[in-house]
């Protein structure tokens, strides 16, 4: 709470203007351009990191796909995962995210603005018409960020479990798979302090359908946590 009032302090003549922007992008998505709403996002999200003393430092852009139609998967820390990620990623992208989210000022606007999925895990028909959905747009060309764990890692740089259906989409899709490591983005909102904080966010190498399609989905999964965690541990070693 402390680094969000640091942000909003430090950005206050803009907050007004920023606000009122995002805001009008979130509930106008359709007259504005993926690309137009990304870069605002970009430019929000730019104002925000830096008011708040943080920094990002991005790893393997150039790992990202090419073509468009792809999905990442990162472990997940916390509220600030997704904003560390849209900082240093070049291309526009979506996100599958739980419904709880939009009750969260802010981040309830950007998801709005990047028209995400909100998904209500209670609601197994509302969930598989989420993945559906996911599923048409990634073969149109869309790209996507799914949090496989499901919900954020209450220990920091360790990540849980990577749940085997989060990868249906991908596999459905046939589209790259690129692992994502988030290293310290928990520290941002969860610790209170206001000290200057470097977040990391590796891009590994992606894995494409050739490689997986004759794995199961929690092959997959324990396959791309390996990747991460081997990532997060050869930089916090």
């Amino acid at each position: 709470m402390k680094r969000i009032l640091l942000m909003v302090f430090r950005n206050l003549f803009f907050v007004p203007y920023g606000w009122f922007k995002l805001c009008w992008y979130a509930s106008h998505a359709e007259r504005y351009s993926e690309e137009q709403r990304y870069q605002l996002l970009k430019y929000v999200d730019n104002r925000a990191v830096k008011g708040g003393n943080l920094v990002i430092d991005g790893h393997g852009m150039e790992n990202i796909p090419k073509e468009n139609g792809f999905i990442f998967f990162p472990n997940h820390q916390g509220l600030f995962d997704v904003l560390a990620i849209i900082q240093v990623c070049p291309v526009p992208f979506s996100v599958v995210a739980k419904k709880e989210l939009t009750n969260v000022p802010f981040l309830k606007q950007v998801f709005a603005c990047m028209k995400a999925f909100m998904i209500d895990r209670d609601d197994v028909k509302q969930s598989m018409q989420v993945i559906i959905n996911v599923i048409k747009e990634v073969k149109a060309g869309r790209n996507y960020l799914i949090f496989a764990e499901g919900t954020r890692s209450k220990d920091g740089n360790h990540p849980q479990e990577f749940k085997g259906g989060s990868f249906k989409a991908a596999t459905k899709s046939k589209c790259p798979i690129v692992p994502v490591a988030l290293i310290d983005s928990y520290k941002a909102f969860d610790t209170g302090s206001v000290k200057k904080l470097t977040v990391q966010v590796h891009f590994l190498e992606p894995i494409y359908y050739d490689e997986y399609k004759d794995m199961k989905t929690t092959e997959i999964a324990a396959e791309v946590k390996k990747r991460i965690e081997a990532t997060i541990t050869q930089y916090t070693s």
